[in-house]
């Protein structure tokens, strides 16, 4: 069984030492954020949402981050241009399908560039991962309505269907490839009180992913350095606003070994 602890920390010292540019076609409400957790964590973000320049940005990425939350028909067209350039250079690319179920224009884009490019990882909640692949799911705006246990039950399924790796956040993380599934502990219960927090975990894996060619164990640490941070975070916070920035500086100042030591990972070995 791989030493997932060492793992994680050999993937923030990577991180921090080759500071890869990570290309962002995200949304007008986590943007600022968003760069700042790329930025405490030792990333370089960049925001590029214009057709005529994804193409060229994202050949200087180390990843590609998408997310669908503030859907424009230019950004959808932008995405899809910058995706196709990632697929043909090899680049991962991370797909946040926020408020898909939710609205057509939403579950059709996040159809749309899955099935156009290839996703390395798709993080989001249990329902808008469960809306993917028809499963019935439906979503109260951007928020969970579907259990991370009931996501797990056709997860492997749904990640095998649509070829890529599952990152599955909620009070517990899921990732899984449809062969591999890992199980992710952490968090606060402040998280899901700013706004911004499950994007910026997308971003993260998008950090991770470029310096860990592989999708499952780039997410799962991701998601254990983050919610490692929300934990420290959550210590010193008196509510929202002084969680958003102790959680910032939470991700600055943990190290390499701090992450070991805190990460919690755990294979599941059920089929």
């Amino acid at each position: 069984m791989p030493d997932f602890a060492r793992k994680a920390a050999d993937n923030l010292r990577a991180l921090r030492q080759t500071k890869p540019l990570i290309h962002n076609i995200t949304n007008f409400v986590v943007m600022n954020y968003t760069a700042n957790v790329l930025l405490a964590c030792g990333a370089s973000p960049v925001m590029a949402h214009a057709e005529n320049e994804v193409e060229e940005m994202v050949a200087y990425a180390g990843a590609l981050v998408l997310n669908i939350g503030t859907l424009t028909d230019v950004w959808v067209a932008a995405m899809l241009k910058a995706g196709r350039r990632a697929t043909a250079l090899g680049k991962p690319i991370i797909l946040d399908p926020v408020g898909s179920g939710a609205t057509g224009l939403r579950t059709e884009t996040a159809k749309s560039i899955l099935a156009w490019t290839k996703v390395s990882v798709v993080r989001g909640n249990a329902s808008e991962i469960l809306s993917l692949g028809g499963q019935g799911s439906t979503t109260k705006g951007v928020d969970a309505t579907d259990s991370i246990e009931d996501a797990a039950k056709t997860a492997g399924a749904l990640a095998r269907e649509l070829g890529t790796t599952l990152a599955i956040t909620g009070p517990t993380d899921l990732v899984t490839d449809g062969r591999r599934t890992l199980i992710i502990e952490g968090g606060h219960r402040l998280m899901p009180y700013v706004t911004g927090t499950g994007c910026s975990a997308t971003a993260l894996v998008g950090a991770f992913h470029a310096v860990d060619p592989d999708p499952v164990s780039a997410a799962a640490t991701a998601l254990a350095f983050f919610g490692l941070a929300g934990e420290r975070a959550g210590t010193k916070a008196d509510g929202p606003g002084t969680f958003q920035i102790h959680l910032l500086d939470a991700l600055y100042n943990l190290s390499p070994e701090d992450l070991a030591k805190g990460c919690r990972i755990r294979e599941e070995h059920h089929a």
